[in-house]
This record gives structure tokens, sequence and C-alpha cells, in this order.
């Protein structure tokens, strides 16, 4: 695939897609509006909002940028028996099982400081590691996705991979989030 490093051509591919995750990063602040009363309930919960979709955009990210290298340098294969492709996923969500975790202890280790912690570290580390590894194998879903479309549509996946994961696990991030605490709390 020839690239077209023009600014007409990057707007071109980057200006839909940036409107699009616009309109999403909206739904997510209304979702986040409708667990209100829930944060202000449980305040650990608040501070662990931001780093578990943080967390999530950042390994989706890592992903799009390993799969974009592949895409760029030949070696990409959307097969089901590609084993680099496999071992990335695999990867990615064995660092969110490994991280996650440490974000709800971390979490919970702030709050406690701050004063306030409401909830056992035991279940800020559940509803940590638990929405944290459903949002790793969305994130590699969608960071798939993602990339597999724009391999079709002959985009720069540098270009719209990363804005695509990063917004769209900052949505899954928050209702992912808050359906583990309506099942754990």
């Amino acid at each position: 695939m020839t690239t077209d490093w023009t600014v007409r051509a990057i707007t071109r591919a980057m200006l839909p897609v940036l409107l699009v995750m616009t309109m999403v990063e909206v739904g997510s602040g209304l979702v986040l509006g409708t667990f209100e009363a829930e944060l202000y309930r449980y305040p650990t919960l608040l501070v662990l909002v931001p780093v578990t979709i943080g967390t999530a955009g950042n390994l989706g990210s890592v992903l799009a940028s390993r799969l974009s290298t592949a895409f760029h340098l030949g070696t990409l294969d959307f097969s089901p028996t590609d084993e680099s492709l496999a071992g990335n996923a695999v990867a990615t969500v064995a660092l969110a099982v490994t991280l996650f975790p440490v974000v709800g202890a971390g979490a919970w280790g702030l709050r406690s400081l701050l004063g306030g912690a409401q909830l056992a570290v035991g279940t800020v580390v559940w509803i940590s590691l638990l929405s944290g590894v459903v949002l790793a194998v969305l994130a590699v879903g969608i960071t798939l996705g993602a990339t597999y479309v724009a391999y079709r549509y002959r985009l720069d996946p540098d270009d719209v991979v990363i804005p695509v994961v990063t917004n769209t696990c900052d949505v899954l991030g928050v209702v992912v989030l808050f359906a583990v605490v309506q099942l754990t709390l």
C-alpha cells in the first residue's frame, strides 16, 4: 500500500473518524453521569474510573501500534492461524490480568490515604480485575476489527486505529466498570 502523506489525505482519513469519536465520547460522559450517585456513595470508584479507562485505552493502543507495524512490514495476516496475531492478543489480556489488580489496589490505597475508603480492598481489586479483563478482551476485538477495516479500505492504520481504539475504550471502560460494580455490589 502506498501512503499519501499530504495534509489533505490525512485530513480526509482522520476527520470523519474524529467526528464520530467525538459523538462516542459524549456518550461516555452521559453514561458516567447516570452513575453519579454510585460514585458519591463509593468515592474509591471515582478514583478507579479514569485509571481504568486510561489503562484499557493504553493496552488497546499498544496492540494497535504492534499491528500497524506488522501491517507496514507486510507481516500481518488476519488468518486465525497467525501465531503473531494470537500472541499479541494473548499478551494484551495477560497484561490486563497483571496490571488491573495493581490499579485497583492503588485506587483503594489512594482513597484510604485521603480518607473515606468505604469498600474493602479485595472488593476494589476484584472490580478492577474483572473490569480490566473484560475491557482487554473488548479492546483486542476492537483493535483487530479497526485494523482490518483500515486494511480493507486502504487507510493507514496509524491514522485511524488508535483514535478508534482509545475513544471506544473510554466509553466501554465506563460501561464495563459500572456493569461490574452493579454485579459485584
